[in-house]
């Protein structure tokens, strides 16, 4: 399958605009815990001397990823969600609260080109809702999948105070392997950041270029990020560009 690659594109993605929405929205200036001051790039939210934009990559999917973000989630540059944006084409965001639903996110789920599953582990459901696998086909209808970005906590208060999400399947993730994000702390090697658990489900779809591509894209943030935390340049010729370059070509 070919890979589409450009500069991020000019007009911003789904979390591009939840972010700007919510910063209108803002009574004071939010300030990164821990983070570096000053200017950052609108595109990738990094210094700009450690601007990551000219390597970002798009690939056409056949499967849709609804971010429903936690309040300050699209405003954390650490904030993973970005980086699906920035890959999968059909990437909704949408802010949550507990008392009021966006009328956009309702219209999407009641759009008959797609199945949406809500991605949360089984232990918390019924039975009867919980699916571990797909069926995708081209007569069928495409994946969306509904991502909680949020912490722990966050998102399990979502999911329960979430009426419109009760009757759809539950898609119950069993990865073997452990989560390799380094921009924030958990307790747990199984819990996930947002990029990571939508490489899984990718994976799952049967789109595994993407999903290799958004988990190469994950690293290269990651990279460029504690770079500029720490005042070090960037390594062009590492690992993790190496990576993403290999994914380009191939």
């Amino acid at each position: 399958m070919s890979l589409v690659t450009a500069a991020c594109p000019t007009e911003p993605h789904a979390v591009s605009r939840l972010r700007a929405e919510r910063l209108a929205r803002s009574a004071k200036p939010f300030m990164a815990r821990g983070g570096i001051k000053g200017e950052r790039c609108p595109g990738c939210r990094l210094v700009p001397s450690h601007c990551m934009c000219a390597l970002c990559q798009q690939m056409p999917t056949h499967v849709g990823m609804c971010l429903l973000m936690a309040d300050i989630e699209p405003l954390k540059p650490s904030n993973t969600g970005w980086l699906i944006a920035d890959v999968v084409p059909d990437t909704f965001a949408f802010g949550w609260a507990r008392t009021e639903v966006d009328p956009g996110l309702l219209a999407l789920l009641a759009d008959p080109q797609w199945q949406p599953y809500v991605v949360f582990p089984g232990e918390f459901v019924e039975p009867e809702r919980v699916v571990h696998d797909l069926t995708v086909s081209d007569d069928l209808k495409k994946p969306l999948f509904i991502l909680l970005d949020a912490t722990w906590p966050e998102a399990r208060k979502m999911f329960r105070k979430s009426p419109y999400l009760d009757k759809l399947p539950v898609l119950s993730l069993n990865p073997e392997q452990v989560s390799n994000y380094k921009l924030r702390r958990s307790r747990r090697d199984d819990h996930f950041c947002t990029s990571e658990v939508a490489s899984l489900c990718l994976h799952l779809a049967g789109q595994a270029h993407a999903a290799h591509t958004l988990q190469a894209w994950l690293e290269v943030y990651t990279h460029h990020y504690l770079q500029a935390k720490h005042q070090l340049p960037p390594d062009l010729d590492g690992p993790a560009h190496s990576q993403l370059r290999s994914l380009k070509a191939s």
